[in-house]
This record gives structure tokens, sequence and C-alpha cells, in this order.
């Protein structure tokens, strides 16, 4: 209780200024429905009491009383009372991801059938089913590094980017790992919303291990999981899949021919931490203002019956 008192307040809490006109409208209906106050100027007072059917009206609850209670509930109703916060449904049910996608000769090897590539972008699509509404944006890269798309909850899109990618559409040759995860954490760091990193790639030139290891020092750091597309038989022998690994603090993840990489990919990614305080996305105030309106309910249905009085 003395934590929902501390954390009190109204989420508009200018509209609370109506309560002044309020008061003041209610203190001039309550001044004309006062007739004795009319006949005071007139006659005596002592003979306006005994002339005065009903006693003092003061004592009364008037219609406008209880008009009064009921613009007062409304007008706390309308400044948001709130004590406590929720899930804010704009916020992501799930951590974003930014996939890392080799784009190189090598990925169109056929020891993954049909192609590593080709196969790669099949686990994609079977880890973004499993996903529904992350969202999800795509990194490409051989030689160069390009942004193919950025965080999107339409998965649809996210696969059919991933299956027009092939090797004879990549300007230059060769292997920029490294530029292209800094590029994947720069574009999460500018939704700060947290999230991961997930790479797609079947080997690792060693300088790029270097440059990888040299970027571990960043203070911005996300969950990275390297999905190696290679057969599992030879994820022992990638050593540069493994070097990459230790140097990005990742983990590794061989392509399985059943769906258990797919799943243990998927826990991985919703385990990331996601930034809830952002932008006020992740979580915010409950407005609790709807449990005043059966009282205002209440005194409305009042006005159905005309000329009544409450004695007190």
């Amino acid at each position: 209780m003395s934590a929902a008192l501390v954390s009190f307040h109204c989420l508009r809490p200018w509209w609370l200024l109506l309560l002044l006109p309020a008061a003041l409208l209610w203190w001039h209906l309550r001044r004309r429905s006062d007739t004795s106050a009319r006949w005071a100027s007139v006659i005596d007072p002592a003979i306006l009491r005994a002339l005065t059917i009903g006693g003092d009206s003061q004592s009364r609850l008037m219609p406008h009383d209880v008009l009064l209670l009921a613009w007062c509930l409304g007008i706390v109703a309308l400044a948001g009372p709130t004590w406590k916060r929720e899930p804010s449904p704009f916020a992501d049910a799930r951590p974003p991801v930014m996939v890392v996608v080799k784009v190189a000769p090598s990925m169109k090897a056929e020891d993954l059938a049909p192609s590593r590539l080709v196969r790669s972008v099949q686990k994609l699509s079977d880890l973004l089913a499993i996903r529904e509404g992350a969202s999800t944006g795509l990194v490409a890269y051989a030689g160069s590094v390009h942004l193919v798309l950025p965080p999107t909850p339409d998965k649809d899109v996210v696969v059919a980017m991933a299956q027009a990618l092939s090797p004879e559409i990549m300007p230059m040759p060769g292997d920029s790992l490294a530029q292209a995860a800094s590029l994947a954490a720069g574009v999460l760091r500018d939704a700060g919303k947290g999230g991961s990193i997930l790479v797609m790639a079947d080997g690792v030139a060693p300088e790029q291990v270097a440059l990888l290891r040299n970027a571990a020092n960043d203070a911005v750091r996300f969950d990275t999981t390297l999905w190696a597309a290679v057969p599992p038989s030879r994820l022992d022998t990638e050593e540069s899949l493994q070097s990459a690994a230790s140097a990005m603090d990742a983990t590794l993840e061989a392509i399985a021919p059943d769906r258990s990489d797919v799943d243990n990919v998927a826990a991985r990614l919703d385990r990331a931490t996601v930034v809830s305080d952002v932008a006020g996305e992740g979580e915010r105030w409950q407005e609790a203002g709807y449990w005043l309106t059966p009282l205002i309910a209440l005194f409305a249905l009042a006005w159905f019956r005309r000329g009544w009085v409450l004695g007190s």
C-alpha cells in the first residue's frame, strides 16, 4: 500500500484544473436554488424561518450537490490516476534480431543440399515462423557490407529479401564479417530496444577474426549466435568458425538435418536482453480512472427523476 501511495500520480494532471470551474458552477447553482436567501433582504429572518417549509435547505443533498460529485469523479478519471505499471501493447513481445548472412561463392557449395546459402535461408524461414511478431533485420556481406532490411515484424518480407540474395549480385568478393557485425550492432543500438545478432556463415577469414577480437572491446555488446552453414560433421574441424565464435563471444550452432538447431537458436534469441524503458515503450503506467465510471453512472441515474431531494 505504501508503495502504491508513493507511486500515485495523474497522467494528465492539467485536467484537475477543471475542478475550480466545477466548484464555481456548483456554488452558483446552490445560491440560485436557495429561495430563502432571495427573501432575506425583504423579510425579517425570524419570520422567514417560521414561514419556510421543510427546514434548513442547507442540510439537504440537492441535485446539484450530486452533480458536483459526478463532475469531480469524471475530472479525476480524465486526469488518469495511476500507481502501477503494465506492459505496453506497443512493445515488442520478443527482442529484435539482426541476421547477418554471408553471400560469397563458397556459400554455393552443395555439401548442404541444395546449397549452403539456400539451406541457410530455409533455416531462417523456419526460425522466423516460430518467432512470430519479432522484429528481424537483414545484413548481407561478402567483400562489401549492405543493410538489406532494417528490423521489421513482417517475416514474409525478410524471407523474400533473403531468398533474393546471391553471390552474383554482390559488388565485391571477399569476407567483411567484422564490418557486417558492426553494422548490425549499430542498427540495434540506434533502435534502442536491445536484441541480438545472428550470423550465418560457412567460414571466416583470419584477418576478420583479428578484427572481431578487437571489436569485442566495444562498450555496447549484443548477444551473438554464429549459425554455421556447414555440415554438422565438419563443425569441429572448421577452426575459423571456432575462432570467430570465440572472438565475438558467440554461441556456435551447426545447421542440423532436423529442427533441433532452429529450436535452440530461437530459445537463445528469446533470452536476449530487451531494453524495456526506451521511449517509454517497454512499460507504461496503467490507468485506473475507468474504475470510477460505475460511480459516475450511479450518480447520473439520479437525473432520471426530477425534483428529488435527499435529507441529511
